[in-house]
């Protein structure tokens, strides 16, 4: 009886610290398999937006290659008309080039100085408040449907544009390229204010430190020290206006001409592509392929321009 009392008390601690590392034990197994199970949802998202970009570019490519089997890349690339639907059949496509580069660049000269001005403001000298209050009004713009930004230009702006600018079309370039120029700002403020934002306090404190006003600082310190993230913000919003769809569809006009003057209306890429794609061509046709055409062109100007934006990122980044 003495031996039987002497070892019930030493199988005690040896039955709870084997229960206890058996639950230790099913816990890591648990949140091996939780991160597994994270890492492959991850993952198929992840291939999710590959194959989803490898397929539009398999669609392009496939569809461009037929339109191409007929016209010269040397023609789509010079002819200065653009008649694919006339009885007299042209392809120059810089011809929507020029209108789209037009459109884009007047929003450019809107967003970018007010961008990088309210940038500057919210991020060195706005108190908290203002700051938490002003971003997320400014990004309720994005939520604002296109739709509704295209007949504001159309119907609002452009007959008050008209009564200051002698010549102004009903359809024009000046005012969609403004209105495109107010749906990028919230792109170029917020990752532009990020970056700045992002820039070490002790450099401001080093500028404050050898007499240079908030001003001084952020011209000649902040700008500088974030100007991979401003390059970024300012590439972002190159890329959302030439991509811009339905304000030029609507307010910016349908005649494919060379654009030389933002006063009169001039087609776009993306326009032209809205209005050939809701009219009756046959599938396959050679005026059909030329959605393809186009959107292939459109695809290459902004993988052209982000990949400056990628190596201006790499020569400028400044790590803190």
């Amino acid at each position: 009886m003495a031996i039987a009392d002497d070892v019930v008390p030493m199988d005690a601690p040896r039955s709870v610290s084997s229960v206890r590392f058996a639950a230790d034990a099913a816990f890591l197994r648990r949140r091996k398999l939780a991160g597994h199970l994270v890492a492959t949802v991850l993952f198929a998202m992840a291939a999710i937006s590959v194959l989803t970009t490898a397929g539009i570019v398999y669609v392009l490519l496939s569809e461009s290659l037929k339109f191409f089997n007929e016209v010269s890349v040397w023609e789509f690339l010079t002819d200065t008309e653009w008649t694919p639907v006339f009885e007299v059949k042209r392809f120059g496509i810089i011809t929507l080039l020029s209108g789209t580069l037009m459109t884009a660049g007047i929003a450019l000269i809107i967003a970018v100085p007010a961008g990088t001005a309210l940038a500057i403001y919210l991020s060195e000298f706005a108190p908290s408040t203002v700051r938490e209050t002003v971003k997320p009004l400014l990004e309720l713009i994005e939520a604002v449907p296109t739709v509704a930004f295209g007949y504001f230009a159309l119907l609002f702006m452009t007959p008050i544009m008209q009564t200051f600018i002698p010549g102004l079309k009903g359809f024009n370039l000046l005012v969609p390229g403004i209105v495109m120029g107010v749906m990028i700002l919230p792109y170029i403020v917020s990752v532009s204010e990020d970056a700045m934002r992002a820039v070490p306090g002790s450099l401001r404190e080093g500028a404050y430190a050898l007499g240079f006003t908030r001003l001084q600082t952020a011209l000649n310190v902040i700008i500088p020290g974030a100007f991979s993230g401003i390059t970024a913000a300012y590439v972002l919003g190159m890329s959302r206006a030439v991509g811009e769809t339905m304000v030029v569809a609507i307010a910016a006009g349908q005649q494919a001409k060379l654009a030389y003057n933002p006063l009169e209306g001039a087609a776009t890429i993306t326009a032209y592509i809205v209005q050939i794609s809701l009219g009756d061509l046959p599938h396959g046709s050679l005026a059909y392929l030329t959605i393809f055409a186009a959107g292939l062109t459109l695809f290459i100007l902004t993988f052209i321009f982000n990949l400056i934006g990628f190596f201006l990122r790499r020569k400028f980044r400044e790590v803190y």
